[in-house]
Parts: structure tokens; sequence; C-alpha cells
């Protein structure tokens, strides 16, 4: 497993509101370029679209101090998906045997560790931004 190193930095903040426009201001300029649903195409998946169904979803299951932690590396993950060559850990989702998970791992311009999870579909072979979130 070796890391991907973005070449940009976490996105600067300390509170909700400012970490959360800064995403959505991304997340826009992302979903201006198509009048469908959004994607950003993923390199190591031969240029496949990785869209962002599950992303928001999953993100406000989560309590308001992880999402800070998690929207921090949302700029990383973008980059690591477009960019990165890098392995990633895969393995079949034990509760859904349709789908697999794969784990990208990545560094930070100022060296801090990050995971990018994505879900493929087997039967459609798309691919869902699931979650990016800081290693421990």
């Amino acid at each position: 497993m070796t890391p991907y190193y973005t070449k940009v930095r976490k996105l600067s903040g300390s509170d909700y509101k400012e970490i959360h426009n800064s995403a959505l201001n991304i997340f826009k300029q992302i979903k201006s370029k198509t009048k469908r649903r959004p994607y950003v195409r993923s390199v190591y998946f031969k240029r496949q679209k990785i869209f962002f169904d599950y992303f928001w979803q999953h993100l406000w299951q989560k309590s308001w101090k992880e999402r800070v932690k998690r929207l921090k590396y949302f700029l990383c993950a973008i980059d690591l998906i477009q960019n990165s060559h890098q392995q990633p850990i895969s393995k079949q989702n034990p509760n859904r045997k349709s789908e697999i998970l794969h784990r990208f791992f990545g560094v930070t311009k100022h060296k801090e560790l990050f995971i990018v999870q994505i879900k493929e579909d087997k039967k459609t072979d798309r691919k869902y931004l699931m979650s990016v979130f800081p290693a421990k």
C-alpha cells in the first residue's frame, strides 16, 4: 500500500459553515460541468466516472464534528480520484455480495494521511464515492 501524494491542501477553516461552503463551491464547479448526475473521472479505473450519489447522504449521517473532519479532505479526495495510479485495498462488501469496496490512501500537502472509499456495483459496473476521512 503506497499512498498518493496530493498536490492540494485540505480545506482550511475552523467552523462547519465555513468548510461546508468551501466544499459546496468545489462541488458546484463539478456539478456545473454536466446536466445530469455530477461525477469525476478516475485515472485508476481507466477514466470511468465516479459518482457522488452516496457521499452527501453518508456525510449527513455523521455528527457535525465528524462532518467537519471529513469535509476538510474533500478537495484532496477529488485530486486523488482524478490523478492516482496507486493500487487500492479492495474487498467484497460483507453486507452485500454484489459490491466491492475500494480504499485509496492519500497524503495531503502537509503530510496528513487520509482514506478515500469508493463503492463499485458489480452488476452495473458503476462506482460511487462513499466517504473520505483522516486515517487514525
